[in-house]
């Protein structure tokens, strides 16, 4: 986009007050003071505003129904909006961070809450998030367009709450709404947003508002933080014990260098006016280019040693090795225009565009590590619009810093880099609730486009803001320009960290084109809880298999493959009507396109795992609103496999204990063949009828098995555990139909008959065929009609409640059972991460001495080499031929019984 700076000079941004820089002071995007003298911040933390709206929490309550992961907080008496909108307004660039609700549900069924009484969660101490179940969202726009921010906070009425609000809702004019603004535009243009919307706009003190920002995404984001070296992200996890003190530098306009030493205690220690600004201004003059990123496209093309005089040109083409330089290393910037005799038109755009763009990243890194030095700061975070995830511009300041440290410092960046004033700003509200929030209470996610209401356009991402067209059509005709960001070739290096010209082979700058999906949506979900059971938290690494780019090569492909059955699976599940086909397109359009940017930037998104692949495509189809895709063909199999349940049970109560424990983990092998997530157990459901396939798999369950620890756990049921059995196990099932109906259920009925509590443990939201919560109290109430130990058991864990409605009488008389629960655990993929698990599970898990890890998928793909605290056995039929070999060099159908006993 376009910008007219001729209105915004650089060196007049003002801090608190306005006040103007002089000609030679130092300004970062409105950060900063005039001069190098430092500025010291007040130690207490960021002063909250009393002019908003206040909180009234009293007789707050959580609803939300089974299928709700993130649910709202009710709030009856609360009668005043609450703005959740903030603005960090630069020089160059607007940053817009705003909060927006989840709907609101009915409230939580019998089951629900019975489950929740029996682990004692209803007793209080739960407190009340005023973002409890809803979302970040981070929004960028060019200060010379502000006309195109001002209009998109009108048409989702962000001023005033959201289109969700109370008050938008009930048609009510509030006055004298107060928003939350930091920058230079904030006093700027604070009349014009008082014209337009109304607003008041509340200035926000700069600083603060870049360290809160910067603390809170350190602490709070698992992997915000990443190096950058030679065309390589490497994520790093900080420390949180570790975290202070360290350097950040932000980097907008100008230049901003602070020492931060904790959480409200900073210092202003330095700075430059040569940052964004320059490199925009003079770049804007030299190449006439239209906007900031056309100017970073463009050095993509570049060939900077066309201009920079590098050593190899004053020593004819020799390194000058007695002080460690390199022939490629830049002597002076723009030195060999002083000898060509050409003018400006002479020289490529692309050439001066990259010289440019070096000269200004050499030193601001040199300045920071001399800053960085000073103070002994070993580790130095660098942020602000200037840098917005180019990958030249990061390997430049890597390379400074790295060079003038001798590799003792090193440069990191930030993922939401733009936006640390911002998120600032938006923090100062009063009671915001972020600072509650801790790692496990976040989870990001990579839209693609603007929520789909009523089939209109609900924001302008993917067009004009009163485009008539619905956005889901916009979204598939412009699906053949989002599958294909321009990719970035390897380095080679031709001056201090230079690079050749990229092979680039696109009309679009790849970190701006893929802006959307670098940085995502944070859902700010207090509900989640680290899984306590975990042996070590700190050292959990929940995927098996690192992906590099063979893997990933391979799992596209396998994704790429599946694509077109599950379009079909999720519009067959809408009714195939044409809006549910038009959504079905837009979802592959959309979900190619995340593969396609994976593929050019594995790193893209954060460190991403097979897990993570999964549960994107998942959420891909969420957003796209397809609830559950499998919906009928899961109700098919349970069906199917309901039918045949009382035999099984008849025939394993006729076997003697040591036969019949056999037999279930046996089953429970067997029946994990039902899995539409693998192409190859696909093909099966061609061969037969289900209970023809279970079957079929049963005969072919011979020990021993790829892994096989039966005998180890057999031991601990049988004689360890005789008159002692486990007090309470935590069965995490996997795909509906045979394998949790004649698998787990009857595991689980075992375990019950020798006296152990037993809690089913489900996903929250549908993935492919896998069984959800919301589901398994039907399945069970119907497997509990012909079987009195699951009757009593459903009865006593709150599963049953019209217990005697269509069971059988001479089932009245049996005695009072250990209870059977059911509880989400918190995930929407065939995965799961116990660093992230429903608070309903955390609770079950504090009285677990068992854990059962069933499927592939959670144990696996994920989980293989978890530890725990207690023993546990993970049980699952290898699906895949290049898993097996990689695991275990095995062959496909393998089954692993792992069993990992505490001493």
């Amino acid at each position: 986009m376009a910008a007219n700076n001729n209105s915004d000079p650089i060196l007049d941004e003002g801090g608190e007050g306005g006040v103007k820089h002089e000609a030679v002071g130092e300004a970062g995007e409105g950060k900063g003071g005039g001069g190098a003298a430092a500025t010291q911040a007040p130690a207490a933390m960021l002063p909250r505003s009393g002019s908003r709206p206040q909180l009234d929490l009293s007789g707050a309550a959580i609803h939300g129904n089974l299928e709700d992961r993130n649910p709202t907080i009710l709030l009856p008496n609360q009668s005043d909006d609450i703005s959740h909108l903030a603005l960090d307004i630069g020089g160059s660039l607007i940053k817009l961070v705003y909060f927006s609700r989840h709907a609101e549900h009915s409230s939580e069924d019998k089951r629900k809450l019975s489950t929740k009484r029996r682990l004692g969660m209803l007793n209080g101490g739960r407190r009340s998030y005023p973002v409890l179940g809803g979302r970040l969202h981070f929004v960028k726009f060019e200060t010379g367009k502000l006309n195109e921010c001002l209009d998109f906070i009108s048409s989702k009425q962000l001023h005033r709450g959201g289109v969700d609000s109370p008050s938008w809702r009930s048609g009510a004019q509030p006055d004298n709404i107060v928003i939350k603004a930091t920058g230079g535009g904030a006093f700027k243009y604070a009349d014009l947003f008082k014209e337009r919307l109304g607003v008041s706009l509340e200035k926000e003190d700069e600083m603060d508002c870049l360290v809160a920002g910067a603390n809170f995404l350190l602490k709070s984001i698992r992997h915000e933080a990443f190096t950058h070296m030679d065309g390589q992200k490497e994520y790093v996890q900080i420390d949180q014990n570790d975290l202070f003190p360290f350097l950040l530098v932000n980097v907008g306009s100008g230049v901003s260098i602070i020492k931060v030493d904790g959480h409200g205690k900073f210092q202003r220690v330095s700075g430059t006016n040569v940052g964004g600004g320059t490199y925009w201004g003079l770049g804007r003059l030299m190449t006439k280019c239209k906007s900031f990123d056309e100017l970073l496209e463009l050095s993509q093309r570049g060939d900077n040693s066309t201009i920079d005089m590098l050593v190899g040109d004053i020593y004819g083409g020799l390194d000058y090795s007695k002080i460690g330089l390199s022939a490629s290393t830049i002597a002076s910037s723009f030195g060999k225009t002083i000898s060509d005799d050409k003018e400006l038109s002479d020289y490529r755009p692309e050439d001066i565009s990259l010289s440019l763009l070096r000269m200004i990243s050499y030193n601001i890194g040199q300045i920071s590590y001399l800053n960085a030095l000073r103070y002994g700061l070993k580790r130095i975070f660098f942020g602000g619009f200037f840098i917005r995830g180019h990958a030249y511009t990061m390997d430049t300041i890597s390379f400074a810093v790295n060079f003038w440290s001798k590799g003792e410092a090193k440069a990191m960046f930030l993922r939401h880099e733009g936006f640390l004033g911002a998120l600032g700003a938006f923090m100062s509200y009063e009671k915001h609730g972020l600072d509650d929030l801790r790692i496990h209470h976040l989870v990001e996610r990579f839209p693609m486009g603007a929520p789909y209401v009523g089939g209109k356009i609900h924001g302008p991402p993917l067009g004009d803001l009163n485009e008539k067209i619905s956005w889901m059509e916009k979204f598939v005709q412009k699906g053949t320009q989002i599958t294909a960001p321009v990719p970035v070739g390897f380095p080679v290096t031709t001056g201090m960290g230079g690079f050749e010209r990229p092979t680039a082979k696109g009309d679009i700058l790849r970190s701006d084109a893929s802006a959307a999906l670098n940085v995502g949506v944070l859902h700010l979900v207090p509900t989640l809880d680290v899984f306590p059971l975990l042996e070590d938290p700190k050292m959990y690494e929940p995927n098996t298999i690192d992906l590099d780019l063979n893997e990933y090569k391979y799992w596209f492909k396998i994704l790429s493959d599946h694509l077109p059955d599950l379009v079909d699976k999720a519009v067959a599940s809408e009714g195939g009507t044409d809006d549910a086909k038009r959504r079905g397109d837009a979802f592959a359009h959309a979900f190619s396109a995340h593969l396609a940017r994976l593929m050019e930037e594995p790193a893209a998104y954060g460190k991403f795992g097979l897990a993570n692949l999964l549960e994107l495509r998942e959420e891909c189809l969420r957003e796209f609103q397809f609830v559950d895709a499998y919906v009928s063909i899961k109700q098919r199999e349970n069906e199917a496999s309901l039918a045949v349940l009382p035999d099984l049970l008849m025939e394993l109560d006729s076997m003697n204990e040591e036969a019949r424990l056999l037999a279930l983990i046996e089953g429970v092998l067997a029946a994990n063949i039902f899995d539409w997530g693998s192409r190859a157990c696909v093909d099966l459901y061609h061969k037969g009828t289900i209970i023809e396939i279970y079957r079929m798999s049963r005969k072919k369950m011979q020990r021993p098995w790829r892994i096989d620890d039966f005998d180890m756990f057999k031991k601990r049921m049988l004689a360890d555990k005789k008159g002692q059995p486990y007090k309470r196990a935590l069965l995490f099932v996997d795909n509906s139909g045979a394998d949790v109906v004649l698998g787990m259920i009857p595991l689980a009925r075992e375990l019950l008959r020798n006296g152990t509590e037993v809690v089913l443990v489900a996903n929250s939201l549908p993935a492919l065929n896998d069984v959800t919560a919301n589901e398994l109290p039907g399945i069970v109430a119907e497997a509990a009609k012909h079987c009195g130990i699951l009757r009593k058991a459903a009865e006593a864990g709150g599963l049953i409640f019209d217990a005697m409605a269509g069971i059988q009488d001479d089932l009245k008389d049996e005695p009072v059972s250990v209870p059977l629960m059911v509880v989400e655990n918190g995930c929407g993929s065939p995965c799961i991460d116990f660093r992230q698990v429903s608070s309903e599970l955390a609770a079950a898990a504090k009285d677990a001495d068992l854990l059962i890890l069933e499927g592939m998928g959670r144990s696996l793909h994920t989980n293989l080499n978890a530890r725990f605290k207690c023993d546990t056995l993970k049980l699952a039929m290898v699906k895949n031929q290049r898993l097996a070999e990689k695991l275990f060099n095995g062959n496909i159908y393998d089954c692993i019984c792992k069993f990992e006993p505490v001493p």
